[in-house]
């Protein structure tokens, strides 16, 4: 699948890499997208409060060669949002909830989009072959990324792929010591930047076991130790002045692995009705 070079894309993945003086910038453009196709670097440079050879430093970080091919990009970019049927915006208000709610949604499925089309097709092949053959598979986390691990923990067992994790820390690099080479670990986390998480993914890697990172960035530390990398996809930050992750493209990577597996896993069926049938006490 190919990777679709966004500009407003890689802004909310790369946002936590960026110095204070770029963060400037990415603030800019995201509340001017028009404006700034229609503006010199320098005339940029003054509305963000910084400089000329911070915004070259700053293009050069979102892969685009230059300010202008920058300029190009994002007014394709914008082009391609009008055919929609309603202008994506940021704006969640109670007064206009209508309007809101199509915001939320536009904003949720180009999270979607941009997460199913940054996936690597070749390296997705080789992670579900190393998923099928794991002996354990570990889901780890911390804080609000925590239900994901869950999720993902419960899916894999549901067809028959061992897999734990936990919600204390502690717990889970614990049995992270007990890892061999038959093993995986599957590192969620935002910025990938988590000191915990980066120590299991590191110290799974000593004992030989394979480690799988889903963050929003390529250039974060755990991307970086991991042996295979998901990139997801946010807009979060459209609606919250700090930056967040938004977990609908985490689950949905999760999601996008349990349905591989399901339909690539000789006795998935039989796992599944094994499951269904041991729970079905619990249903009325």
């Amino acid at each position: 699948m190919e990777n679709i070079k966004s500009v407003i894309n890689i802004i909310f993945s790369e946002y936590n890499n960026f110095f204070d003086a770029e963060k400037k910038i990415a603030d800019y453009i995201l509340d001017n997208k028009t404006k700034v196709i229609e503006m010199t670097i320098s005339e940029l440079a003054e509305k963000a409060g910084t400089s000329e050879a911070t915004i070259t430093r700053f293009c050069k970080k979102c892969s685009m060669k230059g300010f202008h091919h920058l300029k190009i990009t994002l007014a394709q970019e914008i082009v391609d949002s009008k055919k929609d049927e309603f202008t994506i915006s940021g704006s969640v208000s109670e007064n206009n909830i209508k309007e809101s709610l199509n915001n939320i949604l536009a904003n949720k499925i180009e999270e979607l989009k941009q997460t199913i089309s940054m996936i690597n097709e070749e390296e997705l092949r080789k992670i579900l072959h190393i998923l099928k053959s794991a002996k354990t598979v570990q889901f780890v986390a911390v804080g609000n990324i925590i239900p994901i691990a869950l999720d993902g923990c419960y899916k894999l067992n549901q067809i028959g792929i061992p897999s734990v994790t936990n919600t204390i820390w502690e717990t889970q690099i614990a049995y992270t010591y007990n890892l061999s080479k038959d093993d995986v670990v599957i590192v969620i986390s935002n910025s990938g930047e988590s000191k915990r998480l980066i120590d299991v993914a590191e110290i799974a890697s000593e004992k030989g076991a394979t480690t799988i990172g889903i963050t929003n960035s390529d250039n974060s530390p755990l991307a970086k130790v991991c042996n295979y990398h998901i990139k997801t996809s946010t807009r979060e930050k459209l609606f919250l002045s700090e930056y967040y992750f938004s977990r609908i493209s985490a689950m949905t990577i999760i999601e996008i692995l349990y349905l591989f597996l399901t339909v690539g896993k000789d006795d998935v069926y039989a796992n599944i009705s094994r499951h269904a049938q041991a729970i079905a006490d619990e249903k009325i």
